[in-house]
């Protein structure tokens, strides 16, 4: 999703609406989405994913389609309470090389966020048939995916340690397995 104010400064797994420097974010995600020719857009229902996918859809003139299962991580016991980069940072560093069973308590690891991330895309490519689709998450989420992939890849083109505002990561479908085969900056 693209660049977001919040409501508060303590960890959340929702909320944000986009900053001006989000909607022109979002808008070019849209320009450099039109080669890839997606016919439609899924994201999570959180408000900022859904506003980077409705402007990136107008760019494109294709509809949007809101999923439960592509929200950001659970946070659990660190809900509410201010980001500890203590925490959080080598949590997303251990999703990122495939060290899924780490998680926050109270929280989701990464291979229970992996998991339902890749069954909505499951479900939606099975929708799709052959048409591409573009998706709209969040970086946990990314990360988590990366790791069940592709663990401690190099065919990342930023630190994907924290992905950035509407940062892609292109996935493909291949004789039924999913494999990165690019990414590309905000």
């Amino acid at each position: 999703h693209a660049e977001a104010a919040y409501e508060t400064d303590g960890n959340g797994d929702s909320g944000g609406s986009l900053t001006s420097v989000g909607r022109d974010q979002a808008r070019r995600l849209g320009q450099r989405l039109k080669p890839l020719r997606p016919s439609f857009i899924i994201c999570s229902e959180i408000s900022r994913a859904v506003q980077t996918a409705e402007i990136a859809a107008s760019v494109l003139s294709v509809p949007v389609e809101v999923r439960l299962g592509l929200e950001e991580y659970h946070v659990g016991d660190e809900r509410g309470r201010p980001y500890k980069a203590s925490l959080m940072e080598p949590l997303l560093q251990d999703w990122l090389h495939g060290r899924l069973s780490s998680g926050i308590p109270g929280g989701e690891d990464g291979h229970a966020v992996a998991r339902r991330v890749m069954s909505v895309l499951d479900d939606a490519v099975v929708r799709a048939g052959d048409q591409t689709i573009a998706v709209v998450s969040h970086g946990g989420a990314i990360n988590s995916i990366i790791g069940r992939l592709s663990p401690g890849t190099s065919e990342l083109s930023y630190d994907a340690l924290e992905v950035p505002p509407c940062g892609m990561v292109v996935l493909t479908l291949r004789a039924g397995e999913w494999h990165i085969s690019g990414s590309e900056c905000g």
